[in-house]
């Protein structure tokens, strides 16, 4: 059986409680052992969290230890998958670099705020994360990111579609759902989730439950493809925090 662990907390406007209890809901049904905290006392122990196979960050903003950050990224580069939306993830702990570095971004703006009306456009890819998937609308806060180059991008919105100093730039496509590696770990962003509403949207809860399993299945991936280049390397990463 998989094990994961979700952590919530964080600035209640973003509901990370009733986020995480459909997190729960979700990988329950997938048949994984979930541990749900609302303490950073839960990225503690850098053993506990390298026996998991996925992690769930459902913090916004805030701040953490330094020390949790590298228990989380140790866990991550051997192979634990991470997996988050919107301020859980990528809109947590501005201060600490080492966490955006690891995540792939950070949330910088919402011009318009709450009730934007906006399309999430599926990128033109092979990944089995979106196959199937449509563009769809959502009615939100629509996401300005700062975003990682080496991201790969699954799904893009168009700016601007509310006015600000921004508008005078022109049409970008900003990055709404991406993954990357992080050592031999996994990682996923879904920019969605103002409020648990959104999360609920049926095809939002589908691209989460396939995010959860891809990043789960990682680890055994990473593993049984690194053989023993992937112990050797688990080992350096060790002795480096």
């Amino acid at each position: 059986m998989k094990k994961a662990l979700i952590v919530w907390g964080g600035w209640s406007g973003h509901e990370p409680k009733e986020v995480a209890e459909i997190f729960n809901e979700q990988l329950a049904a997938e048949g994984f052992e979930v541990e749900v905290s609302d303490s950073q006392d839960a990225f503690g122990d850098v053993e506990k969290l390298k026996a998991l196979d996925l992690i769930i960050p459902n913090w916004t903003m805030g701040r953490i230890d330094q020390q949790l950050v590298n228990n989380v990224s140790a866990a991550v580069q051997s192979g634990v998958g991470l997996a988050g939306c919107h301020g859980g993830m990528c809109d947590a702990f501005r201060e600490n670099v080492d966490w955006q570095f690891m995540t792939g971004g950070n949330w910088v703006s919402h011009p318009g705020n709450d009730g934007v009306n906006y399309s999430v456009n599926i990128r033109n890819t092979t990944s089995p994360l979106v196959t199937g998937i449509d563009d769809f609308e959502v009615c939100s806060e629509q996401y300005y990111l700062h975003v990682d180059p080496a991201v790969e991008v699954l799904a893009t919105t168009r700016f601007p579609v509310a006015p600000g100093p921004h508008s005078a730039n022109g049409a970008v496509d900003m990055p709404v759902i991406w993954t990357k590696r992080w050592g031999l770990g996994r990682v996923y962003y879904n920019s969605l989730g103002h409020h648990a509403d959104i999360m609920a949207i049926p095809v939002v809860k589908e691209l989460m439950r396939r995010a959860f399993l891809w990043c789960a299945d990682g680890k055994a991936e990473a593993m049984k493809a690194a053989g023993g280049a992937g112990e050797a390397y688990t080992s350096m990463q060790d002795n480096q925090l």
